[in-house]
């Protein structure tokens, strides 16, 4: 998919409004995903610094909160229960008296604040999920500017849980599920999608001066960051690290997916073939014996026979594992 503000193209795992999405949900999807990937590449691509990019963020909330009729300042001070009441003020508004004239000094990103605003409104859509992936990418700006890594595992699913698990929830509340059985599902297959695409892109993040490698799995199995390079293709301690990461991955992504089985009609195939599109990676880079600083497995259409064949069939439920930590809910 090509960002249409930065055409910057993106190669995805996973499927973004594809086919399956029930043609109601397309427009809402769509508009969801174009506002995530314009602000990671607010925090991640070209050459802007820190600085910049924590100045764009900022300028881009601000945007988001102005679109969807919400004062910058309730952000800081109010609560869920006031960013609803400042969204119904607006819908009511918008509703009896059209859109407000946009303001020139709040539009920069208006390809994205437009139709999002338009789709939080028809909607409904709880506004802090989408604000939680703000939190994330300034995080991320933050984290790789300081090179400070992850403690943990427990500490990165806390970042997950801003990063990816927003996207999730906003994909069940179109779908109308807001039982917390399948918030916690469905938290389990985002923060586990997120590990998979950390632990698959390491060749790309490496040279990058960033990566999500928690420093207490470094430490417990003797690996240096700097001998992580794609000449260096015999590294048993760190090729154990990383088959140990993507079984908490795993582990994780089976919690999750009795999700995929349970939702009905289309959704529930889409979730499906996403759920199997994470573990299919899993497979890949098992059998690189995990060695993804050198190669970075992804999917090729080849791939997708095999991915409809094991998404007819539930997955056997998740064993109790003691490597992945209990998650926190986003609320």
């Amino acid at each position: 998919m090509v960002n249409p503000v930065h055409g910057v193209a993106h190669y995805e795992n996973f499927p973004v409004a594809s086919c399956l999405c029930p043609p109601a949900l397309r427009e809402p999807v769509r508009a969801i995903y174009a506002y995530a990937r314009c602000a990671d590449d607010i925090a991640d691509e070209g050459t802007a610094s820190a600085a910049q990019r924590l100045l764009d963020l900022q300028a881009y909330r601000a945007e988001f909160l102005h679109a969807v009729g919400l004062p910058a300042q309730a952000e800081s001070t109010g609560s869920a229960s006031a960013a609803a009441a400042h969204l119904s003020k607006a819908t009511s508004s918008t509703t009896s008296t059209g859109p407000a004239a946009p303001d020139t000094a709040r539009t920069r990103w208006l390809q994205i604040m437009q139709p999002l605003a338009q789709q939080v409104r028809a909607w409904q859509l709880p506004l802090e999920p989408l604000l939680h992936l703000l939190d994330a990418f300034e995080q991320d700006v933050r984290r790789t500017a300081s090179g400070q890594p992850y403690a943990d595992l427990p500490e990165l699913l806390d970042y997950c849980s801003r990063s990816a698990n927003p996207i999730g929830r906003l994909l069940l509340h179109l779908y109308g599920v807001r039982d917390e059985p399948s918030l916690r599902q469905s938290d389990a297959i985002c923060s586990a999608l997120q590990l998979i695409n950390f632990w698959q892109d390491l060749s790309l993040d490496l040279p990058r001066q960033r990566h999500y490698l928690p420093l207490a799995a470094l430490q417990r199995h003797g690996v240096a960051l700097a001998s992580l390079h794609h000449s260096n293709t015999e590294h048993p301690p760190a090729q154990a690290m990383l088959l140990e990461l993507c079984a908490q991955a795993r582990a994780l992504m089976l919690q999750g997916a009795p999700l995929a089985w349970r939702l009905p009609g289309r959704v529930g195939w889409e979730l499906r073939l996403v759920v199997q599109g994470g573990l299919r990676i899993l497979d890949k880079i098992e059998a690189l014996n995990g060695r993804t600083w050198c190669q970075r497995p992804r999917l090729h259409a080849w791939d997708a026979p095999l991915l409809l064949w094991r998404a007819l069939w539930p997955l056997a439920p998740a064993r109790p594992s003691s490597t992945v930590p209990h998650q926190e809910t986003t609320p």
